[in-house]
Order: structure tokens, then C-alpha cells, then sequence
């Protein structure tokens, strides 16, 4: 009866571990099954951030040439500009240190100035208010 005794024991000790596994299985299904997922997109974004840093190394003046773009665009739909020519951009930094030349005295921390040199032209404009507050020739050396 003993022998008879410890094989039931054991069977159903047998039974027990079976069940004690099923939620462990189930958890590291689980766990591989987030990990992939993670694994995935991390990819995804680091396949993202490169081609972005690559087409920053490929054009390092794409930015400042998008901001030129726009702020021409802006200005533009207040006075007619030269055509054909680039401006050079200059932001004002400090407007009392330019306080004695008559083309900044309204001038303001962060008013952009539109230099066009082949024009000889340049215009001070207010991006915050959407404004030229000054236009002036220019000269350039012998031109």
C-alpha cells in the first residue's frame, strides 16, 4: 500500500509542475514577445535619425538656405524685392551699439536686415509684427 501510495504522490506531484509552468510560459512568451516589438522600433527610429543626420552632413546649408527661403517669402508679400539675388541675412543682436547709423535707429533685438548687394539694397525687417520698418541703398566699393 505504501508503493501504491507514492505513486499516486508522485503523479500528482508530476500534475503540479506541469501547472506551475504554464504561467512561466506564458510570461516569457510575453517577454520575448515585448522585446521584439522593442527591438523593431528602435530600429525603425535609429534607421530614421541616421537618413536625417545624413541629409544634414550631405547639405549642411540646407537650414539657414529654408530659413532664407522663408523670410524672403514673408518680406516679399510687403514690398516687391530684386529678383535674381540672394540676400545676405544679418539678425541685430545689439541695437545700441548701432544706435548712431540712421538705418537702425528703430532698430530691434531680432529684426532682420536683407542685405542685396547687386541691387544695392537693404531693408530692416520686424518678423514679429510683420513689418519693413527701413529701406536704404547701399554702396559697395566700386560698383
Amino acid at each position: 500500500m505504501n508503493k501504491h501510495l507514492n505513486e499516486e504522490t508522485i503523479e500528482v506531484e508530476e500534475i503540479a509542475d506541469e501547472d506551475d509552468n504554464k504561467p512561466k510560459l506564458k510570461l516569457r512568451s510575453y517577454l520575448v514577445s515585448f522585446l521584439f516589438v522593442v527591438v523593431i522600433v528602435a530600429s525603425g527610429a535609429a534607421y530614421y535619425f541616421y537618413n536625417q543626420a545624413s541629409g544634414l552632413k550631405n547639405d549642411p546649408n540646407k537650414t539657414a538656405r529654408e530659413e532664407t527661403e522663408k523670410l524672403v517669402a514673408q518680406v516679399g508679400k510687403l514690398i516687391v524685392l530684386p529678383e535674381g539675388e540672394v540676400p545676405t541675412i544679418a539678425t541685430v543682436s545689439d541695437p545700441e551699439k548701432l544706435k548712431d547709423q540712421p538705418f537702425f535707429t528703430r532698430a530691434k533685438t531680432g529684426h532682420k536686415v536683407l542685405i542685396y548687394t547687386n541691387a544695392r539694397k537693404a531693408l530692416l525687417y520686424d518678423p514679429e509684427n510683420h513689418k519693413i520698418i527701413e529701406v536704404a541703398p547701399i554702396n559697395i566699393g566700386d560698383k
